[in-house]
């Protein structure tokens, strides 16, 4: 049976309700709260504010997005979770570089050095410093720069593919502003990634339809996360636009989430417009797009729990 892998566990697809397919639920270390105070995401209740609201709206579960190093607190996720009933996949991986303080040792790592440490936070355990904690990762998340990877972040793909083809672990990547996607998608394929386990996060922030229909036909799974910060701000909504017309020709490949890495967002921190906006808001507006329930269901629901799933791997690509 296909499987979620979860920070409590690993849960079976079946039966999953709703889900955020992009969170930040906590960021926290203190060269974010020194050059991206923002950023900081460090209090456990306040994520449950939101996450309470999520559940009681129909949530089940999210996809955290901050991978090592970049201000992810494993321990704090876990206890979000256990309070808020909402489960919670954590990540491994590596995000950009602005994410991490100077001289961080990832960002020399090599190839090789990525993937054992990535399948080791998959199959054995998450690792805080040099002891191991009680919890395995669910997803590699990875990062692309505007328009172009440089060559560790090719690395870091191909390290990431690698990972994926030897454990079955799904993978989330960064667009910056949508871009890059062709590249990210043919490193993580030619790399053994199975492009059914890929999601490529933020690619709405691009809405060019031939561009989204190109990549689409990879067979990856596109994340949108823009429609909130467009329809608030000019009471548009491109997201919608692009889910209107995509929906229909791969109405299996589309999820979508938040990704509310400012305090701003949350209303646990006193901002707007929360994680239950997906819920409530987003639903509303892709039926004022003519999106039907049917196809709605499948982009919160459905779809998430089919692109988050663990892959079969086989025997061979396991050693």
């Amino acid at each position: 049976m296909s499987f979620i892998r979860t920070l409590l566990g690993d849960i079976p697809t079946n039966g999953l309700g709703r889900c955020s397919a992009h969170e930040h639920l906590i960021i926290d270390a203190p060269h974010i709260a020194e050059k991206h105070p923002d950023f900081l995401l460090d209090d456990i209740e306040a994520a449950c504010v939101d996450l309470r609201e999520f559940r009681e709206a129909g949530g089940s579960w999210v996809v955290d997005a901050m991978p090592i190093g970049a201000g992810r607190c494993v321990n704090k996720l876990a206890t979000v979770s256990q309070r808020s009933g909402v489960h919670v996949v954590c990540p491994t991986g590596l995000h950009l570089p602005m994410y991490y303080p100077p001289g961080h040792p990832m960002l020399s790592m090599d190839r090789q050095e990525l993937t054992e440490l990535f399948v080791g936070e998959i199959a054995e355990a998450i690792r805080s410093e040099a002891d191991p904690l009680p919890y395995r990762a669910g997803v590699i998340k990875i990062a692309g720069n505007l328009g172009k990877l440089t060559p560790h972040q090719r690395e870091a793909f191909a390290a990431a593919a690698e990972t994926s083809r030897r454990t079955g672990c799904p993978i989330i990547t960064h667009t910056e502003q949508g871009t890059a996607g062709e590249e990210q998608v043919q490193l993580l394929l030619d790399g053994g990634a199975h492009p059914a386990h890929v999601v490529l996060s933020h690619t709405d922030r691009l809405p060019d339809i031939s561009y989204h229909r190109a990549l689409l036909s990879s067979g990856v799974t596109l994340e949108y996360d823009h429609h909130f910060r467009t329809h608030v701000k000019d009471g548009t909504c491109p997201t919608a636009d692009l889910v209107a017309r995509l929906a229909p020709d791969f109405p299996d490949q589309i999820v979508v989430g938040m990704d509310m890495a400012r305090r701003s967002y949350w209303h646990g921190h006193c901002g707007q417009p929360g994680l239950v906006w997906l819920l409530t808001a987003l639903p509303e507006l892709l039926r004022e797009h003519g999106i039907h329930g049917n196809l709605i269901e499948r982009v919160l629901t459905y779809n998430p729990a089919r692109a988050f799933a663990f892959a079969e791997v086989s025997k061979a690509a396991s050693h």
